[in-house]
């Protein structure tokens, strides 16, 4: 054989060169489209969340509102007038949990320690939620002092 059969049987056809210049365009922009929609996914389940957790607030908060009722029920012969307003949509739900007091952050606070919670989650939401600074009375009452829990 020789020496040019040779060089020419190394080299492909011009038409598989196209072929694989072709079938990497396509690729690349699959694996863009594919980006792109991972992205978006990631984000509208971000959004989802970001809803479900104002809806989970709002609920706690009237929950927290009914407990705060049934613990100040006022007198026999009085008629029942609550102090508490009922929960109206506001634009962070953390300013409607916020509202609770500390009694909401310790029944908060309880609520997440039996579900089983650690303390550093229980800290960040009573920080967040109800914007405590010093969350370590609450959490030492609950959970007993740092370190025993």
């Amino acid at each position: 054989m020789s020496a040019e059969k040779r060089s020419r049987d190394k080299q492909p056809p011009a038409s598989a060169a196209e072929a694989a210049q072709r079938l990497a365009t396509i690729v690349d922009a699959a694996e863009r489209a594919a980006a792109n929609v991972i992205d978006e996914a990631e984000q509208q389940a971000q959004r989802q969340i970001e809803q479900a957790e104002e809806r989970a607030d709002r609920v706690v908060a009237e929950r927290l509102r009914e407990l705060a009722d049934q613990l100040d029920p006022g007198g026999e012969g009085e008629r029942r007038v609550t102090h508490l307003k009922p929960v109206e949509p506001v634009e962070s739900a953390a300013d409607t949990v916020a509202r609770s007091g500390s009694a909401g952050a310790r029944l908060l606070a309880t609520q997440m320690a039996v579900s089983g919670a650690d303390r550093e989650e229980i800290e960040a939401r009573l920080r967040a939620g109800f914007e405590i600074d010093d969350t370590s009375e609450i959490l030492d009452a609950i959970l007993g002092p740092k370190g025993e829990s």
